[in-house]
């Protein structure tokens, strides 16, 4: 049993991976507590297609592809920030817009190339078994400035996100809050790419963080088991990637799901099964 829960990491690319795969489920699960709060769902998901533009121009001109993602990833957000500030457009309208027009030019921009389906595969679906040595210290450095962002605004965030007439009240600059919170999220999703990919971060978004809602009450706490989740899913996700000879990032978001799935029929109080034993208790 000891042979067959440490033989996958004494390979070093998969040490690498599980060190990636914390830091992504961490820090996804982290944020997307905000995201599933807010129902920023769908801007989670446009984020993460819209940085394709970035991820094609730096292609073409041979600089870093996390690097192309994150420029990206931060004109989207501050875009879609600066449209809905007048109150013009809705936030839904403005992010379909930005969706649809970045998706639209990373297509073109990489319809040029005659090599993208292959050189580009691992944007879309993630490569954590290819992580380097660099790659960690780039996902490490940009999750830790995401972390201690949350950590130093959580009050304020707190405020804005439960009870904006509040936030209104004491002064807070609900909309710099708010751009932040997006610039948040685009960098977190570029920390995910090389894990799960372009297809699959939403679900890192969401996935964990929904789950920990169905079992606890409290912010702090639906954070915490939110991260412990993330982590539970990298692990787990690495372990069926390596024994059953599957892609990496689909396996994480696929434990990620069946942990869903098991806190939406039996969590306490809100799981389905329970909500049926009561009302025949009750009948």
């Amino acid at each position: 049993m000891i042979g067959w829960l440490t033989e996958p990491f004494s390979l070093l690319f998969m040490q690498k991976a599980l060190i990636a795969s914390v830091i992504v489920g961490v820090a996804c699960s982290v944020l997307g507590c905000y995201v599933v709060l807010r129902s920023m769902a769908f801007l989670g998901d446009a984020l993460a297609h819209a940085i394709l533009p970035g991820l094609a121009v730096a292609y073409l001109v041979g600089a870093n592809l996390l690097g192309g993602a994150l420029v990206a990833g931060l004109v989207v957000a501050v875009g879609i920030s600066y449209v809905t500030r007048t109150g013009s457009i809705r936030e839904d309208t403005a992010i379909g817009i930005f969706f649809a027009g970045a998706l639209a030019l990373g297509v073109v921009l990489i319809s040029t190339m005659h090599t993208y389906a292959v050189d580009l595969t691992h944007v879309l679906f993630g490569n954590v078994l290819g992580v380097t040595t660099t790659d960690l210290w780039i996902t490490g450095g940009l999750a830790f400035l995401v972390l201690a962002a949350i950590l130093v605004l959580y009050r304020q965030l707190l405020v804005v996100s439960f009870d904006p007439i509040l936030a209104r009240t004491l002064g807070l600059p609900a909309q710099a809050l708010r751009t932040g919170l997006f610039l948040m999220l685009a960098v977190t999703i570029v920390i995910a790419l090389q894990t799960v990919g372009v297809a699959l971060v939403a679900a890192m978004l969401v996935t964990p963080p929904a789950t920990a809602y169905l079992v606890t009450r409290r912010l702090p706490a639906m954070m915490a088991v939110s991260a412990a989740i993330g982590i539970l899913s990298a692990v787990g996700g690495l372990y069926a990637s390596y024994y059953l000879n599957i892609a990496s990032g689909g396996a994480i978001v696929l434990v990620a799901t069946a942990v869903f799935l098991i806190a939406f029929l039996f969590a306490p109080a809100r799981g389905v099964a329970w909500r049926l034993v009561r009302r025949s208790s009750q009948a």
